[in-house]
């Protein structure tokens, strides 16, 4: 995979994305935030100063949607229809498309090294766009689909740490080129559910970017940090450095995982159990705990039956859980072979990261050298306080998308515009189905 290999750069005859490189979203537009325990929708708009406001937001429970992916496409869309026709009554303001965050398809990154000739001509464009489009077919030869694609760096003969080689005469051009992919078939679901829904994705964002985009600090982007998005279906990071984004990972585990433990031990319906971890789910043991105790509806009982467990057990049911979602964390953060340095800074967002002690927890496993704090989205003008916790971080970050934060240096992308994207193409191939 990061085996320089050589190849002759065609003719690139796709059309030229229409928003470009840092260029905001003019008119009101929409996002979408499809995660496994809500779905949010806001509409928004781009002000002269080039910050969001939001015009409209709703949200409802999300149905139909496991470990980021969809699995139900009836309950999903009833979900999604809720949601969006929220927001739309509230901006009055209807909606075709969104910008729509990506959980499903496994996200994972990639790194590939290609080597294009030259021979001894200026760098174009057109020769930049022809090694996009070879990093986006090896990932397509692995029956997988380009969401982001951001050049690294270009090392031009022999000299490296070259931003922007256009115009720059050379023999050969080397480039490294982060590609996140997910599982074609995943995007494809996606792609149905939002066309029965009557809405087409704008472009696709990676949702732990975009809770990056949300949470993290300029000195964090450019110094190195790690994202860590703790989520109801997914624990997904991404670490970013000199202002991008470098490394994206997705464990299958989340709160979900939690509120199921503490349904199963507690013999408790799955509604009070995520009640009882929303109100007093903790990993950290006290000693006023063992003398609390706490009153736990019996699955399939009269409501008077009541079971009576102190707290402390809550808090041995959650532990293991969230240790063994860190341990995993730690091993894949080891492997990705990130520097050292750029792992020393976590931020933690999410709904699972608001359980008491998380943060302590992810320092104790992560490494004593880590530092962790918790993040939360920045403030969105028009945007309602219930809606500014760590668990909007991902749609707050869609919105610093479309204002173009986070955008690569070079916007190379081959694609066409918005609406020929690749849900269009699927879209089409359903209505030439059905």
């Amino acid at each position: 995979m990061n085996q320089l290999v050589r190849f002759q750069p065609g003719r690139d005859d796709a059309p030229a994305r229409q928003r470009r490189l840092g260029t905001a979203r003019s008119g009101p537009f929409g996002v979408l935030d499809i995660g496994s325990s809500k779905v949010v929708c806001l509409i928004a708009r781009i002000e002269g100063d080039g910050v969001p406001r939001a015009l409209g937001f709703g949200w409802q429970k999300s149905r139909g949607v496991k470990a980021g992916s969809i699995v139900d496409m009836d309950a999903a869309e009833a979900s999604i229809r809720a949601a969006v026709a929220s927001a739309e009554q509230m901006a009055d303001q209807l909606l075709t498309g969104a910008i729509t965050g990506l959980s499903c398809g496994q996200p994972e990154s990639r790194v590939h090294n290609i080597l294009s000739p030259i021979g001894g001509r200026a760098v174009t464009e057109a020769d930049l766009r022809a090694i996009l489009a070879e990093g986006v077919r090896r990932t397509a030869a692995d029956g997988r689909e380009s969401v982001h694609a951001f050049p690294l760096g270009f090392q031009v003969d022999a000299t490296g740490g070259v931003e922007d080689p256009r115009g720059m005469v050379c023999d050969t051009l080397s480039a490294r080129l982060h590609v996140v992919d997910a599982a074609t078939h995943a995007l494809s679901n996606l792609g149905h559910t939002l066309h029965r829904c009557e809405l087409e994705a704008d472009e696709l964002v990676s949702a732990p970017f975009a809770a990056g985009l949300s949470t993290l600090v300029e000195d964090e982007m450019q110094m190195g940090a790690v994202v860590i998005e703790m989520g109801a279906g997914t624990t997904s990071l991404a670490a970013f450095a000199e202002g991008r984004l470098s490394h994206t990972a997705q464990l299958p585990v989340g709160g979900w995982q939690v509120t199921n433990d503490l349904a199963r031990v507690l013999s408790t319906p799955i509604a009070h159990a995520e009640r009882v971890k929303t109100m007093n789910g903790s990993v950290l043991e006290s000693g006023e705990d063992r003398g609390e105790l706490l009153s736990i509806p019996q699955v399939g009982e009269e409501d008077d039956q009541i079971a009576r467990v102190p707290r402390e057990m809550i808090v041995r049911i959650i532990r293991p859980r969230l240790e063994e979602t860190f341990e995993l964390l730690r091993d894949r953060l080891e492997s990705s072979g990130l520097p050292a340095e750029l792992r020393r800074r976590v931020v933690l967002t999410g709904g699972a990261s608001q359980l008491i002690g998380v943060r302590e927890l992810a320092g104790r496993i992560l490494g004593r050298e880590v530092t962790v704090r918790l993040g939360r989205p920045r403030t969105v003008r028009g945007l309602p306080e219930t809606a500014a916790g760590p668990g909007f971080a991902g749609a707050v970050g869609l919105l610093a998308w479309a204002a173009g934060e986070g955008r690569p240096l070079l916007d190379l992308a081959p694609a066409a515009p918005a609406r020929d994207g690749w849900a269009s193409r699927v879209m089409r191939w359903v209505r030439e189905r059905m």
